[in-house]
């Protein structure tokens, strides 16, 4: 007797039986931008020599964070410029996005850029990020790239430009670092340093869709934060927090807010907006309202944070990191109040990447002390301190998230942590 087994059992069974697919880490912090990720089993422990699945040289320096899109690594880098500072001469400055195999770490394609010159002057602490700020973002087809004045550049997955647009002309000397976000059919940049405004971009073709102005001393992503009948986008500007309607560019609202210009991007739970910055400030302002909300959804303002990391949220707390304290803040987010202030041992010394939550673990990249990685819960506890001893380069990186692995860039390689 033969039996026809249904199309769909034998479907749930080649399912079940296929290997996990790696999630993609497609933004600046990943998935909604909240440098969160569901995935567990991490790796917590690494070395030069341990728990290393590849690593490959980079052609030169930045901060921008990896992204991984399907089997694809993404990065960018500049060389020729910006090394050093008060040396060489611009004319050489390059910038780089390099493709990488994800599971072996071979170079699949490299792009090289001219820059639009003239650039900020490599000079002074605030120059040190470099030319390669922006974390690249991905739909899964396209590629889009963020290179301050030189514009915003997409390409399909196999390196072929699609479409370049400029979104101003504008240069700083901290540089220009926010990084781009998808929405829907928009690509959403914060052209603060180029042109004081965010921009939508349609992410088919580069037209401009809407411009929003306001956006001053801002060098932090835009969070989208989803309501009931819209989606705002939210960014953190000197003095103030600004919300705009994430498909027109309206002004919706806005709270007093970090007085100082601003690098910590924002992060948001259950209709609730948490930002932090210079100037020792931290708050919480809830979404949906309208006109200036400050007296009417702020939460709470503490007279604590930091200038340069932006913090994560876990069950009940926010969690960051000291730009040059060497500390960890754990914060109630529904008081503000401090659950612990801790010193790291060995001291980190500057901490400019953000934290990163996987599996009830976070992981804090210091510049060149290396990756201290402590329990997420309001009770410091410090797992393990990770150091690439042939390594000494800086990292002002976030690391990347996918399929079990951690994805580090420091200034002089790509690291694949993870078996």
């Amino acid at each position: 007797m033969k039996y026809r087994i249904p199309t769909g059992v034998v479907l749930i069974v080649w399912l079940m039986n296929m290997p996990a697919l790696a999630a993609d880490w497609a933004q600046f912090r990943g998935p909604g931008g909240m440098g969160s990720s569901d995935e567990k089993n991490l790796p917590v422990r690494w070395s030069s020599s341990e728990n290393i699945a590849w690593k490959v040289d980079l052609p030169g320096p930045g901060s921008s964070s990896p992204i991984v899109v399907g089997d694809r690594v993404f990065v960018t880098c500049y060389s020729g410029y910006g090394l050093e500072p008060n040396a060489g001469d611009q004319k050489d400055l390059r910038r780089h996005l390099l493709c990488f195999d994800r599971g072996t770490g071979k170079t699949l394609w490299s792009k090289e850029f001219e820059p639009k010159l003239p650039e900020h002057k490599y000079q002074g602490e605030g120059s040190y990020q470099g030319y390669a700020g922006s974390t690249p973002a991905s739909d899964g087809r396209r590629l889009y790239v963020f290179f301050g004045k030189s514009g915003v550049f997409c390409f399909d997955l196999d390196g072929k430009e699609l479409w370049h647009a400029d979104v101003g002309e504008g240069v700083n000397g901290w540089g220009s670092g926010a990084s781009p976000v998808l929405f829907g059919k928009l690509l959403l940049v914060n052209a603060s340093v180029e042109s004081g405004t965010l921009v939508a971009l349609d992410k088919l073709d580069g037209k401009e869709v809407w411009r929003a102005g306001g956006v001053r001393a801002a060098w932090d992503t835009p969070l989208l934060v989803a309501g009931k009948d819209r989606t705002e986008a939210v960014v953190s500007v000197e003095s103030r927090l600004l919300s705009f309607d994430a498909s027109t560019g309206k002004p919706l609202w806005d709270a007093d807010g970090v007085h100082r210009y601003v690098c910590p991007s924002v992060v948001a739970h259950d209709g609730v907006v948490y930002a932090i910055g210079g100037g020792h400030t931290s708050l919480a302002v809830r979404t949906g309202g309208s006109g200036d909300v400050t007296a009417s959804n702020t939460v709470w303002k503490e007279q604590k944070g930091s200038n340069v990391s932006s913090p994560v949220y876990y069950d009940g707390h926010l969690y960051w990191a000291s730009d040059n304290g060497g500390y960890i803040c754990c914060q109630n987010a529904a008081t503000g109040e401090t659950a612990f202030q801790e010193r790291l041992e060995p001291r980190p010394g500057s901490i400019w990447s953000s934290a990163l939550l996987a599996g009830g673990t976070l992981y804090f990249v210091s510049q060149h002390a290396g990756t201290y990685v402590i329990a997420a819960q309001p009770k410091f506890e410090l797992l393990a301190h990770n150091v690439f001893e042939d390594d000494d380069s800086r990292t002002n990186a976030t690391p990347a998230i996918s399929g079990g692995r951690l994805f580090l860039r420091t200034d002089r390689a790509l690291y694949c942590i993870g078996k």
